[in-house]
């Protein structure tokens, strides 16, 4: 039965794929032949619609075929035309599939900085780019001391991607930790904290800085597996019983909507202080959450 699972459900998600994406991509085609913006902004709604329409498929599969359960708490409303920036930890791939399941239909599309070798995935590399995803060159720390252009080139991808964002409901999304949480990278980070790695703020502080007054809330999700960090072959096997999801939507604070994180020493000061905070308050509910 595994091997018949293994085979059946990556096909019907490649079948998803290809009916969604094909009038994905003709429509963005059209999109960038129109004239007007106002008519390129109208194309929007279509765009999102397919790409709904695929997580939805894909949702429908997962309670189908697995008897994962996604139990989502929640301390507020959430709102399908809202302006949020999404924070979330990280430990799997398979967490992208849990915040579409849970997020779905209930906010707007959420967008990812992606690396720029996801470009050239098969058919959804070209969905993310019709879908206005911003593509990252994710520079490791030595290559920037070599050459400082190139966190520059990131920031005005930023900075780009924002002002597309700002004529549309958006929820933009950000892991934070900025890779997956494994025991051996959480030994070497000596993380303070006991469930997460250490948080990157710089790349929040830019997003808030871009969009100034064009969010209005942060959701700040916590993604847990009681069963322990599973793989997405786990989830095509029915090997992840449950998941855990709490979402706290947070205001953000006026003083952090314009700085310069760069170059002020004193606001990054501020600001990092300020994630690290978050970040124990969301140790705290992994462990409530892993405890239950």
């Amino acid at each position: 039965m595994l091997p018949l699972r293994l085979v059946l459900i990556p096909l019907l998600i490649a079948a998803s794929t290809v009916l969604h994406v094909v009038p994905l991509l003709l429509i963005t085609l059209v999109k960038a032949l129109l004239p007007f913006d106002k008519l390129r902004l109208a194309s929007n709604p279509l765009l999102t619609g397919l790409a709904e329409s695929w997580i939805g498929a894909n949702n429908w599969m997962i309670d189908r075929f697995t008897r994962t359960r996604v139990h989502l708490q929640q301390d507020a409303p959430l709102r399908a035309d809202g302006h949020y920036l999404v924070l979330a930890n990280h430990q799997s791939w398979v967490d992208i599939v849990v915040l579409q399941k849970a997020f779905n239909r209930r906010i707007p599309l959420l967008r990812f900085f992606l690396k720029r070798q996801l470009f050239w995935v098969p058919l959804l590399g070209l969905a993310w780019w019709a879908l206005d995803f911003p593509f990252m060159g994710r520079y490791t720390p030595k290559q920037v001391k070599r050459n400082p252009e190139l966190a520059k080139r990131d920031i005005e991808t930023t900075r780009r991607a924002c002002e597309k964002f700002r004529a549309i409901p958006i929820s933009i999304m950000n892991f934070v930790e900025g890779t997956r949480f494994t025991p051996a990278k959480h030994a070497t980070q000596s993380s303070p904290f006991r469930h997460l790695l250490k948080p990157k703020s710089g790349g929040v502080a830019f997003v808030l800085d871009a969009m100034g007054q064009g969010l209005h809330a942060i959701l700040d999700v916590t993604i847990a597996y009681p069963a322990g960090s599973p793989s997405m072959i786990d989830l095509l096997a029915d090997r992840i019983p449950e998941v855990r999801v709490h979402v706290r939507q947070r205001p953000i604070p006026d003083e952090f909507l314009q700085g310069d994180y760069q170059n002020d020493r004193a606001f990054r000061a501020r600001f990092q202080q300020w994630m690290n905070g978050l970040w124990r308050e969301k140790d705290e509910d992994m462990a409530r959450l892993l405890a239950d």
